[in-house]
């Protein structure tokens, strides 16, 4: 129970640090890889508008040419095409007549480009009807200069190199990070559940000391009953308290079985549930008959699981009992046994009777909890047993659970497969 509480607040830690961990990298990446295209696409643009055929006339002079903001240019004010990173771009050009023919190339003496590529990529981004995109490195923009097209190009290479470069020491750098602070979830996971573990220990701890002391004084006041009923004979007042003292010793005896079921380590090994199964069920036939219940059983020759034979036959007992117990007579009960697709054991006892509400169902298992109130003073039966069989379950690492369908109401337990291949013992006859 708590080992999955801890399982629990680890996940809930890393699932929001990995969740902001992600955010914050999709944030920092993504508004850097659009802050730098977007300034690359303001230089290319820049050289579309500087770029004149070889033998025109210059590019406008710097007073005379127009600024993103309109009017004159600040002398104060760089020029954006003298910034260090305009200069220090790689710009290719290739101007296209309106006929189709290649007018001029301009291709930087120092380029991983060749003319001919860069002929065929400016071709095809004229054919077409997108003025600006990207082809493999390079970024382009397409402009109508008066009388011929304009396709110019920026190599982005280095700028996707950073990116890249960028977002894997994130990734490194912010892996590492997650998988120290795992490990720092794991040691507040412990912290917390700490204290909630020994508080449940100490109160296993007290209802195993409490049954044991319990134990002495009701086998003394039962002795003395019984000499008393001995010596004066049948008294109501004496008689009241033998069946007091009775349901005190099976409750004290429910208690220290689920207390030593949830703290000691029983023995385990191969068993024979088939065996087992069919065993704990032959003395019900008898008590099914005497409450006018169909009791039929459908079990499985050759279910093997790994455990202890005395538990497992204990909770075919409760479930047994807890429908003897429910079932209106007349109607039917049913115990089955069958491997599932997995090789693990499923016990199911299936009879009739008014559905559980769902409310109900996820409690049913808790201690003390009875659902039908007229049961209440019905000797034995302490809302205990389901408990017991939810811990026994559990210490096999299986599964317990009930569901209601059609009038009837099923309980099933699921128990994993054997570990291992040895020799089956523990049935049912030998405990005998």
């Amino acid at each position: 129970m708590f080992r999955k509480s801890r399982r629990k607040i680890v996940a809930s830690i890393m699932a929001v640090l990995v969740l902001l961990w992600i955010g914050t990298l999709c944030l920092i990446y993504g508004s850097s890889y659009l802050e730098v295209s977007r300034r690359n696409r303001e230089m290319l643009e820049r050289h579309v508008s500087l770029y004149r055929l070889p033998g025109q006339s210059p590019a406008l002079s710097p007073e005379a040419a127009p600024e993103r903001g309109g009017g004159k240019p600040d002398p104060g004010i760089p020029r954006f095409e003298d910034t260090p990173a305009f200069q220090l771009s790689t710009f290719y050009s290739v101007a296209i007549s309106d006929g189709g023919e290649i007018l001029s190339v301009t291709n930087p003496k120092i380029s991983i480009h060749d003319d001919g590529e860069l002929e065929e990529m400016a071709r095809l981004i004229a054919a077409g009807s997108k003025t600006t995109g990207m082809k493999n490195s390079l970024i382009y923009r397409k402009a109508d200069k008066g009388g011929y097209t304009l396709v110019a190009f920026m190599d982005n290479t280095i700028v996707r190199e950073s990116m890249t470069t960028l977002f894997r020491y994130t990734l490194i750098f912010g892996g590492t990070a997650i998988l120290l602070l795992f490990f720092l979830a794991v040691h507040l996971a412990r912290k917390i559940v700490e204290p909630l573990e020994e508080s449940h220990r100490r109160q296993r701890q007290f209802i195993s000391d409490a049954g044991h002391e319990l134990k002495t004084p009701i086998a003394v006041m039962s002795t003395n009953a019984e000499l008393l009923l001995r010596q004066i004979g049948e008294n109501p007042w004496l008689l009241n308290i033998q069946y007091e003292n009775k349901r005190m010793h099976a409750l004290v005896t429910q208690l220290l079985d689920l207390a030593r079921t949830e703290q000691a380590v029983t023995p385990m090994g191969p068993v024979d549930f088939s065996r087992l199964v069919a065993g704990e069920a032959l003395p019900f036939e008898s008590l099914m008959f005497e409450q006018s219940l169909v009791f039929s059983c459908d079990i499985a020759d050759g279910v093997c699981v790994h455990g202890n034979a005395t538990q497992l036959g204990q909770v075919t007992a409760i479930l047994l009992d807890n429908a003897l117990h429910h079932c209106p007579p007349g109607k039917a009960v049913l115990l089955s046994l069958k491997k599932g697709a997995h090789g693990q054991a499923v016990l199911s006892v299936l009879n009739d009777g008014d559905p559980i509400p769902e409310a109900e169902q996820a409690q049913i298992f808790e201690r003390f909890y009875r659902g039908d109130p007229s049961r209440t003073d019905e000797p034995g039966h302490y809302g205990l047993g389901l408990a017991i069989a939810r811990a026994i379950t559990l210490s096999h690492h299986g599964k317990i659970g009930v569901r209601c369908h059609d009038g009837k109401v099923e309980f099933t337990v699921t128990l994993p497969p054997p570990k291992g291949k040895g020799e089956v013992s523990y049935s049912y006859f030998e405990r005998k």
